[in-house]
């Protein structure tokens, strides 16, 4: 790891003996028909198949297995990890509050409440309710969890890194979707340690770019209003630990347009019979808009949730 990091490999090794084996050793495999279709070879790494349909559970459920169970706590959500802390926090019986936007995505909302989180609903988007989250929390003497600075969340992200590691073919590039950091972090600090020939692609929604412009300018740019259906990262207002942890992490990052989101989700679904949120699909997005870079190169990407309503299926998949 670099020095100075907030990352070590031992923890993340640690990380992946005590995370539930439910969210561990999920399926990665080269699809011979989009490899064809896009002259790379293509891993997927699929984050989908487990009780919340998404990678936040990884960093979720090791935080909570070093957490006070007499603690109540406090996150914010677009809806992957708030459903990743409920269901972690049920296994404990720890009292969870999650604050999420009034336009976030209802069925992330609805599985939340079942899972047994107490919901509060404020602002137009994620971060008006992470700061009303962390106002919230200052007031009550709970403990606020934020996603990405809580280095727990970013060392079982890191687990994913580990199980990349072992794939039997050489990955030249890994395109990892950028929200507040914990993911592309984790991995990336994985393979810069073990496998530093492998290029670390953050991507980002173009319609919210702050954590890409943030990183490519070395200082923390915020926006006033996002706009993209990727509303896992869909992030304006950067993690400045989080930024931090990128250097020396991450090469390059792409911004992509909403038109090829909803291509590559439909691609995954066609051609790999996969249910991708716009989140999970960016990675292939980015190759779709700049197939000349990856051209003949082995690519990762990691599907990193599947969380859509009934109508957001049929409007994007099923159109």
């Amino acid at each position: 790891m670099k020095t100075g990091s907030r990352l070590s490999y031992d923890r993340i090794e640690e990380a992946f003996r005590k995370i539930d084996p439910v969210f561990l050793r999920t399926p990665q495999y080269i699809s011979d028909t989009l490899s064809a279709l896009l002259n790379a070879t293509l891993v997927l790494k699929i984050e989908t198949q487990n009780p919340i349909r998404s990678f936040k559970g990884r960093g979720a459920d090791f935080l909570i297995t070093e957490s006070d169970a007499n603690t109540t706590l406090i996150c914010a959500s677009a809806g992957n990890f708030g459903q990743a802390m409920a269901y972690a926090c049920r296994k404990k019986n720890i009292k969870l509050i999650v604050y999420a936007s009034v336009r976030a995505n209802p069925l992330k909302i609805e599985r939340m409440k079942q899972l047994g989180a107490t919901i509060i609903l404020h602002g137009d988007d994620f971060d008006s309710a992470k700061l009303q989250a962390k106002q919230f929390a200052k007031d009550s003497g709970a403990r606020f969890i934020e996603d990405s600075l809580d280095i727990e969340t970013v060392e079982g992200a890191g687990t994913i890194g580990l199980e990349l590691l072992d794939f039997a073919t050489p990955i030249d590039v890994l395109l990892i979707a950028l929200g507040n950091g914990a993911m592309i972090n984790g991995i990336g600090s994985i393979f810069k340690e073990r496998n530093p020939s492998t290029q670390i692609v953050a991507v980002q929604a173009s319609g919210a770019p702050a954590m890409v412009e943030s990183w490519k300018k070395k200082t923390v740019i915020t926006h006033e209003s996002v706009n993209t259906i990727a509303d896992g990262i869909a992030v304006r207002i950067p993690v400045p630990e989080a930024l931090a942890d990128m250097e020396g992490i991450v090469d390059d990052a792409v911004l992509v347009r909403e038109d090829s989101i909803i291509k590559a989700m439909k691609l995954l679904h066609r051609h790999a019979g996969i249910v991708a949120e716009p989140s999970g699909a960016v990675g292939l997005a980015a190759i779709l808009e700049h197939p000349d870079i990856y051209a003949s190169k082995t690519v990762a990407t990691i599907i990193c949730g599947g969380n859509m309503t009934q109508q957001q299926l049929d409007q994007w998949l099923c159109s």
